[in-house]
């Protein structure tokens, strides 16, 4: 049981994120800022179901504008699953892939397998730089992050300069443009969402053999691009934000007539 689901059934308890790395960001408790900063929080989350994980990344968009300033989740999985785009129809995804659960992404993009990938999101309020970027320098943008990430890990990697695409509508047969890849294969994507609430990015990685998931995860926080986050700092969340994401999952992305709606 995660420390995190067990302040989800136990709303007063608070979330403690271990700070026992020095190259962490510095905590933060108590009430969050209204107005817009650049300061990224991070938010540890650990591991989750499929729909929760959903859901909660589309609770910290619905909170974004409020909250002030971005956030950088890094998650994991309880069981082997698949998420696949806002717009693709579930009787394809049912034909492509075993995986089960197949939960319906707040985002568009493709089939993703969730059963060996390191997942994080990005949620930016609206009036930051960021939001204000184009969806392709958006993209550009976060996977430039991942690659300085697997630089500072002695991995080298780089944005695909063209699409190439193996199987239509899975992710990780193929690539887009400006997605990452390592020794010729796609190793990270992402897909995106945009309102007047805020922006929504949700990238999976597939990591190269050998590489290690905390030094990963420690070296995305340390190259967090200066232009855009001015510092870092760990995330709490509070109450009523996990009581909006466990409402999301219970009534939207565990149930059949939001994951079959296409």
């Amino acid at each position: 049981v995660t420390r995190l689901r067990r302040l989800r059934d136990s709303r007063p308890l608070p979330l403690g994120i271990s700070a026992e790395n020095p190259a962490e960001p510095q905590e933060i408790r108590g009430p969050i800022r209204s107005e817009m900063n650049t300061e990224l929080r991070v938010l540890r989350s650990g591991p989750d179901s499929a729909a929760f994980n959903m859901a909660l990344d589309e609770a910290l968009l619905i909170t974004s504008a409020d909250r002030g300033c971005p956030v950088l989740r890094l998650y994991a999985w309880t069981e082997r699953a698949a998420t696949f785009g806002y717009f693709q129809h579930l009787a394809d995804i049912e034909r492509a892939t075993l995986l089960r659960p197949l939960i319906r992404r707040p985002t568009g993009g493709g089939l993703v397998p969730h059963d060996r990938d390191w997942t994080y999101s990005l949620t930016v309020p609206p009036g930051l730089a960021w939001h204000e970027l184009r969806a392709i320098e958006s993209y550009r943008t976060i996977h430039d992050w991942v690659v300085e990430a697997f630089s500072r890990l002695g991995v080298a990697t780089q944005l695909a300069e063209c699409c190439r695409k193996d199987v239509p509508g899975q992710c990780f047969q193929g690539w887009e443009k400006l997605d990452v890849l390592w020794e010729g294969r796609k190793i990270a994507g992402a897909a995106q969402r945009r309102n007047r609430l805020g922006l929504l990015i949700q990238g999976s990685v597939q990591p190269p053999p050998g590489c290690s998931r905390d030094a990963w995860e420690a070296a995305l926080v340390v190259a967090a691009p200066t232009p855009f986050f001015e510092s870092t700092a760990s995330l709490t969340p509070d109450k009523a934000l996990l009581t909006l994401a466990s409402h999301l999952a219970e009534t939207r992305y565990s149930q059949d007539i939001h994951n079959a709606a296409r």
